[in-house]
């Protein structure tokens, strides 16, 4: 086998295994949550996953750092609510839910997207 050949086998398998752990097993770490969290928005939201008590009010306090359009807001679409992310400055959003579930928060394009917990 030439080197040339060897070379492309072994780039083909570290390519497979990135990607696999990009999509695969790059799992996101849910954060419990008591009374409130800052989630900073820096090309995405940051911790990902949240996880709330279902009946008790949780502020939700969002601090954008990315200047990306996109960004500048942010869409709770199960809990009716949008809000306007201002560069560097904490939005606070109150939620007290009512139900349990996952809930998806995006941004204002939904291309980027968080995930709310409430047991």
């Amino acid at each position: 086998m030439s080197i040339d050949k060897i070379i492309v086998f072994i780039a083909g398998v570290v390519g497979i295994g990135l990607t696999y752990w990009f999509f695969l097993a790059n799992k996101e770490k849910e954060i419990e949550v008591s009374d409130s969290v800052d989630i900073i928005v820096d090309g995405g939201y940051s911790p990902e996953a949240i996880s709330i008590a279902k009946g008790k009010t949780t502020k939700l306090n969002f601090i954008r750092k990315d200047p990306q359009a996109c960004l500048e807001e942010v869409v709770l679409g199960d809990f009716r609510i949008r809000k306007q992310l201002p560069l560097n400055q904490k939005i606070t959003v109150e939620l007290t839910p009512q139900r349990s579930g996952e809930f998806v928060y995006t941004c204002g394009m939904n291309m980027y997207h968080g995930k709310i917990i409430v047991k």
